[in-house]
C-alpha cells in the first residue's frame, strides 16, 4: 500500500511548530522550566521500546526509516523527500498516517501501524526524524486488591477495604503531620500490572477507545475476555473516570501525559507550575515503619492544587482532579530499617462533599467537613500546583 501526501502539507506542519511527537518533548516545550517528576520518566521506560528493529537513514533524496524486524519487507518504509512523504507497510495492514500543526506544543509528521502497544511511531519536523518502536504485546495482568479507588471521594469504602487495602494507611490527619510521629506504610501503587504499563503518545491514545459505551470494543482491543477480573478491573476505572463530580472539584481523566499537561496547565496557569511525585530509595519498599524526619517539614501550596492519580488500566491512564482549599507538603520520612522517603502529602481542608462512607473516614474516625483529611501519595501519582 502506498500513500503519498503532497509537500506542501509537510512544510506547514514542519515550519508551523517545532515538531517532535514524543511525549517527553511535548512537556519540555509545553512546561520547560517545570523538571517532570521521576513518576512520570519511569513510565518511558526501556521495557516498552525496541530500537533494534528501527532504521534511520539520512541522505539527499531524504530520510527512510524501516521498523521492521530485519528482514526484507519486513517492517514499515517511510521516504520524506522532495516530493512529499511516501509510507509502504508491505502487507497494507493498520497504517494511519497524519500530517497537521497537531494541538499544543506537538505536530508534524505522525505515522502509526499496527494496535496499541504493536505499533511505530514516527515524527518528522524541525529537529529531525524522531522514531520509536515499541514493544509487542502489553503488560501482564497480575491482579489488584478489591474495593473501591480511595482517591476518589464520593465512593464508600467496602466492607472489607479497612483492613485488607493498604492504601488505608496513606491518610492521616493534619494535626499528625510533626517530627516523629510514626506510621505504617507502602507508597507502591497498585495498577494491575505490576507497575508495567506505559504512557501511549497523545495520537496513538486518541485513536484507543475509552468510555463505557464502547467497553465491548475496549476489551478486543487489549485481547481482554469479557468478565475475567481484568475486563472487570477495566470496567471499574473507566466508570470512575465517569463518575459524578463532587462538590466544586473539576475532574478529567487523562490518557497521555501530553493531555495530563494539558488539563493542569489550563486549571493552574503555565507560568511558575511545578509537579512533584513520592520518591522512595528503593523499588517496591515493603509495608513499614516510618517516621517522620526533623526537621523538613514543607508547606509546598496553601490554595488550589490539581492532583493525578494513575489508574488500573492496560497503559497509563490518570484520574486528574483540581481540588480548591488544599494544601501540598514535603515530608521527609525515615523507615526502620533506615530507607529514606521524599513524600508529597495532600491535605484537604473541606470534605463535606465527600462520601461520609469514604474510607478516610473510617480510618481516622472523623466526619465529613470537620477536620482537614490528609493523605500521601503512592509514587506514581503527581500534584501540580504554582508555586
Amino acid at each position: 500500500m502506498l500513500f503519498r501526501l503532497p509537500l506542501l502539507f509537510l512544510l506547514v506542519s514542519v515550519t508551523a511548530i517545532a515538531a517532535d511527537l514524543t511525549p517527553q518533548r511535548y512537556w519540555n516545550t509545553a512546561l520547560p522550566n517545570t523538571p517532570m517528576p521521576n513518576s512520570l520518566r519511569h513510565l518511558f521506560t526501556p521495557d516498552f521500546t525496541n530500537e533494534k528493529s528501527t532504521d534511520v537513514q539520512v541522505g539527499k533524496g531524504g530520510v527512510n526509516v524501516n521498523a521492521g524486524n530485519g528482514k526484507p519487507s519486513g517492517g514499515t518504509a517511510v521516504n520524506v523527500g522532495k516530493g512529499g512523504v511516501y509510507v509502504d507497510t508491505g502487507k497494507g495492514k493498520g497504517t494511519h498516517v497524519s500530517v497537521s500543526g497537531g494541538k499544543g506544543p506537538g505536530g508534524g509528521v505522525g505515522v502509526h501501524t499496527g494496535k496499541p502497544g504493536k505499533r511505530t511511531d514516527v515524527g518528522v519536523g524541525k529537529g529531525g526524524v524522531i522514531v520509536h518502536t515499541r514493544h509487542k504485546g502489553r503488560p501482564v495482568y497480575v491482579g489488584v486488591t478489591p474495593g473501591p479507588n480511595p482517591f476518589v471521594y464520593n465512593y464508600a469504602a467496602s466492607e472489607t477495604q479497612l483492613h485488607d487495602d493498604p492504601k488505608a494507611a496513606l491518610f492521616f490527619l493534619e494535626k499528625d503531620m510533626v517530627p516523629g510521629k510514626a506510621m505504617n506504610l507502602r507508597f507502591n501503587a497498585e495498577d494491575g500490572y505490576d507497575g508495567k504499563t506505559a504512557f501511549l503518545p497523545r495520537g496513538e491514545a486518541e485513536t484507543v477507545p475509552f468510555g463505557s459505551e464502547k467497553f465491548s470494543e475496549i476489551l478486543n482491543t487489549f485481547s481482554v475476555k469479557p468478565g475475567s477480573g481484568e475486563a472487570e478491573m477495566m470496567k471499574k476505572t473507566i466508570e470512575e473516570c465517569e463518575a459524578k463530580r463532587v462538590g466544586g472539584e473539576e475532574k478529567y481523566c487523562a490518557t497521555s501525559l501530553e493531555s495530563m499537561v494539558d488539563f493542569s496547565v489550563s486549571k493552574l496557569g503555565k507560568y511558575h507550575v511545578r509537579a512533584v511525585s513520592t520518591e522512595v530509595a528503593e523499588k517496591n519498599a515493603p509495608m513499614q515503619k516510618y517516621k517522620i524526619a526533623a526537621p523538613g517539614i514543607k508547606k509546598l501550596s496553601d490554595d488550589k492544587s490539581v492532583v493525578c492519580h494513575k489508574q488500573k488500566y492496560p497503559f497509563a491512564v490518570f484520574y486528574c482532579h483540581k481540588a480548591m482549599m488544599t494544601s501540598v507538603y514535603a515530608v521527609p520520612l525515615e523507615g526502620e530499617n533506615g530507607l529514606r522517603a521524599k513524600a508529597v502529602a495532600v491535605c484537604h481542608k473541606n470534605t463535606s462533599a465527600w462520601n461520609p462512607n469514604h474510607l478516610a473516614f473510617k480510618v481516622l474516625k472523623v466526619k465529613p467537613g470537620t477536620v482537614p483529611v490528609c493523605h500521601f501519595l503512592p509514587e506514581t501519582h503527581v500534584v501540580w500546583f504554582s508555586s
